[in-house]
Protein backbone atom coordinates (compact mmCIF):
# COMPACT_ATOMS: atom_id res chain seq x y z
CA UNK A 1 0.00 0.00 0.00
CA UNK A 2 2.86 2.49 0.76
CA UNK A 3 4.16 1.62 -2.25
CA UNK A 4 1.13 2.43 -4.22
CA UNK A 5 0.88 5.59 -2.17
CA UNK A 6 4.12 7.01 -3.28
CA UNK A 7 3.96 6.29 -6.61
CA UNK A 8 0.49 7.85 -6.90
CA UNK A 9 2.42 10.83 -5.22
CA UNK A 10 5.22 11.01 -7.64
CA UNK A 11 3.16 10.84 -10.43
CA UNK A 12 0.58 13.55 -9.22
CA UNK A 13 4.00 16.21 -8.52
CA UNK A 14 5.87 15.22 -11.62
CA UNK A 15 2.06 16.20 -13.37
CA UNK A 16 1.96 19.28 -11.11
CA UNK A 17 5.33 20.25 -12.16
CA UNK A 18 5.38 19.67 -15.58
CA UNK A 19 2.18 21.54 -15.87
CA UNK A 20 3.91 24.45 -13.99
CA UNK A 21 5.85 24.34 -17.33
CA UNK A 22 3.02 26.44 -18.67
CA UNK A 23 4.88 29.21 -17.65
CA UNK A 24 7.36 28.62 -20.33
CA UNK A 25 4.84 29.30 -23.00
CA UNK A 26 4.14 33.39 -22.18
CA UNK A 27 8.76 33.56 -21.90
CA UNK A 28 8.61 31.77 -25.30
CA UNK A 29 6.24 33.68 -26.92
CA UNK A 30 7.66 36.80 -25.87
CA UNK A 31 11.40 35.35 -27.11
CA UNK A 32 9.63 34.80 -30.46
CA UNK A 33 7.99 37.93 -30.57
CA UNK A 34 11.08 39.93 -29.86
CA UNK A 35 13.07 38.34 -32.48
CA UNK A 36 10.17 38.14 -35.32
CA UNK A 37 8.16 40.78 -34.63
CA UNK A 38 4.48 39.72 -35.18
CA UNK A 39 3.37 36.25 -37.44
CA UNK A 40 2.37 38.08 -40.40
CA UNK A 41 4.87 35.97 -43.25
CA UNK A 42 7.03 33.13 -43.68
CA UNK A 43 9.61 34.85 -42.33
CA UNK A 44 8.16 35.71 -39.40
CA UNK A 45 6.72 32.59 -38.88
CA UNK A 46 10.10 30.04 -39.16
CA UNK A 47 12.11 32.59 -37.47
CA UNK A 48 9.56 33.28 -34.61
CA UNK A 49 8.59 29.62 -34.99
CA UNK A 50 11.92 28.05 -34.00
CA UNK A 51 13.17 30.64 -30.92
CA UNK A 52 9.32 30.11 -29.64
CA UNK A 53 9.99 26.01 -30.13
CA UNK A 54 13.60 26.80 -28.67
CA UNK A 55 12.72 28.50 -24.95
CA UNK A 56 9.61 26.31 -25.12
CA UNK A 57 11.30 23.38 -25.58
CA UNK A 58 13.86 23.80 -22.45
CA UNK A 59 11.13 24.82 -20.11
CA UNK A 60 9.80 21.43 -21.28
CA UNK A 61 12.63 19.87 -20.53
CA UNK A 62 13.11 21.80 -17.18
CA UNK A 63 9.67 21.21 -16.12
CA UNK A 64 9.63 17.22 -17.24
CA UNK A 65 12.85 16.46 -14.53
CA UNK A 66 13.56 13.98 -16.50
CA UNK A 67 10.75 12.34 -18.28
CA UNK A 68 12.22 13.78 -22.30
CA UNK A 69 16.01 14.76 -23.05
CA UNK A 70 17.26 17.78 -23.90
CA UNK A 71 19.67 16.76 -26.46
CA UNK A 72 16.15 15.56 -28.96
CA UNK A 73 13.63 17.58 -27.45
CA UNK A 74 14.80 21.13 -27.71
CA UNK A 75 15.71 20.82 -31.46
CA UNK A 76 12.72 18.73 -32.45
CA UNK A 77 10.54 21.16 -30.14
CA UNK A 78 12.25 24.15 -32.22
CA UNK A 79 12.31 22.34 -35.45
CA UNK A 80 8.82 21.29 -35.18
CA UNK A 81 7.35 24.76 -33.86
CA UNK A 82 9.33 26.50 -36.97
CA UNK A 83 7.52 23.95 -39.72
CA UNK A 84 4.37 23.80 -38.14
CA UNK A 85 3.96 27.75 -37.36
CA UNK A 86 5.22 28.37 -40.87
CA UNK A 87 2.36 25.73 -42.30
CA UNK A 88 -0.69 26.39 -39.95
CA UNK A 89 -0.31 30.67 -39.75
CA UNK A 90 0.57 30.45 -44.16
CA UNK A 91 -3.05 27.98 -44.18
CA UNK A 92 -4.81 30.54 -42.54
CA UNK A 93 -3.56 33.83 -44.69
CA UNK A 94 -1.85 34.58 -40.91
CA UNK A 95 -5.15 35.54 -39.87
CA UNK A 96 -6.55 35.71 -36.02
CA UNK A 97 -9.89 34.26 -36.00
CA UNK A 98 -11.31 31.65 -33.85
CA UNK A 99 -11.74 29.04 -36.46
CA UNK A 100 -8.04 30.50 -38.18
CA UNK A 101 -6.08 30.15 -34.85
CA UNK A 102 -7.64 26.22 -34.24
CA UNK A 103 -7.13 25.32 -37.84
CA UNK A 104 -3.55 27.21 -37.34
CA UNK A 105 -3.25 24.72 -34.24
CA UNK A 106 -3.73 21.92 -35.95
CA UNK A 107 -1.39 22.71 -38.41
CA UNK A 108 1.36 23.95 -36.15
CA UNK A 109 0.49 20.41 -33.89
CA UNK A 110 1.11 18.34 -36.48
CA UNK A 111 5.02 18.49 -37.15
CA UNK A 112 5.39 19.63 -33.57
CA UNK A 113 3.78 16.38 -32.47
CA UNK A 114 6.15 14.31 -34.58
CA UNK A 115 9.23 15.72 -33.55
CA UNK A 116 8.63 15.51 -30.08
CA UNK A 117 7.33 12.01 -30.42
CA UNK A 118 10.33 11.19 -32.42
CA UNK A 119 12.27 12.71 -29.18
CA UNK A 120 10.66 10.76 -26.79
CA UNK A 121 12.76 7.15 -25.62
CA UNK A 122 12.01 4.61 -28.74
CA UNK A 123 11.40 2.47 -25.86
CA UNK A 124 7.44 3.88 -25.19
CA UNK A 125 5.92 1.89 -27.64
CA UNK A 126 3.24 4.64 -27.62
CA UNK A 127 5.02 7.29 -28.24
CA UNK A 128 3.00 8.15 -32.03
CA UNK A 129 0.15 8.74 -29.33
CA UNK A 130 2.25 12.37 -28.50
CA UNK A 131 1.91 12.89 -32.16
CA UNK A 132 -1.84 12.60 -32.05
CA UNK A 133 -2.91 14.34 -29.39
CA UNK A 134 -0.55 16.88 -29.72
CA UNK A 135 -2.36 19.25 -32.49
CA UNK A 136 -5.70 18.59 -31.22
CA UNK A 137 -4.20 20.42 -27.37
CA UNK A 138 -2.70 22.77 -29.71
CA UNK A 139 -6.05 23.30 -31.69
CA UNK A 140 -7.53 23.66 -28.05
CA UNK A 141 -4.65 26.01 -26.69
CA UNK A 142 -5.14 28.72 -28.81
CA UNK A 143 -9.04 28.02 -28.39
CA UNK A 144 -9.04 28.46 -24.98
CA UNK A 145 -6.67 32.02 -25.26
CA UNK A 146 -8.78 33.18 -27.81
CA UNK A 147 -11.73 32.76 -25.85
CA UNK A 148 -10.01 34.04 -22.87
CA UNK A 149 -10.38 37.34 -24.11
CA UNK A 150 -6.76 37.56 -25.08
CA UNK A 151 -5.66 39.80 -28.00
CA UNK A 152 -4.63 37.00 -30.64
CA UNK A 153 -4.92 39.84 -33.35
CA UNK A 154 -1.80 40.61 -32.53
CA UNK A 155 -0.71 37.67 -34.16
CA UNK A 156 1.80 35.72 -31.50
CA UNK A 157 3.81 32.64 -32.17
CA UNK A 158 1.95 31.26 -29.09
CA UNK A 159 -0.79 30.93 -27.46
CA UNK A 160 -1.57 32.80 -23.93
CA UNK A 161 -1.53 31.85 -20.28
CA UNK A 162 -5.00 30.39 -20.61
CA UNK A 163 -4.05 28.11 -23.48
CA UNK A 164 -0.66 26.99 -22.12
CA UNK A 165 -2.40 26.08 -18.82
CA UNK A 166 -4.57 23.72 -20.66
CA UNK A 167 -2.03 22.59 -23.03
CA UNK A 168 0.31 21.87 -19.73
CA UNK A 169 -2.15 19.82 -18.37
CA UNK A 170 -3.21 17.84 -20.57
CA UNK A 171 -0.52 17.16 -22.10
CA UNK A 172 0.94 16.31 -18.53
CA UNK A 173 -1.65 13.86 -18.92
CA UNK A 174 -0.91 12.40 -21.56
CA UNK A 175 3.27 12.13 -21.68
CA UNK A 176 3.01 10.70 -17.87
CA UNK A 177 0.62 8.09 -19.21
CA UNK A 178 2.57 7.26 -22.03
CA UNK A 179 5.59 7.22 -19.66
CA UNK A 180 4.45 5.26 -16.34
CA UNK A 181 2.22 3.01 -18.49
CA UNK A 182 5.19 1.38 -19.70
CA UNK A 183 7.47 1.10 -16.65
CA UNK A 184 7.28 -2.74 -14.90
Amino acid sequence: MTAARTTRQDLLRSWALWTAGFLAFPIAGLAGRAVSGPVDDLVAAVLGGAVTGLVLGAGQYLAGRGAVRATTWIPATALGMAVGLAIGAGAVGYRTSLADLALMGVLTGVPLGIGQALALPSTLRRRWLWAVTTPVLWALGWTVTTLGGITVDEQFTIFGAYGAITFSALSGLVLHGLIHREEP
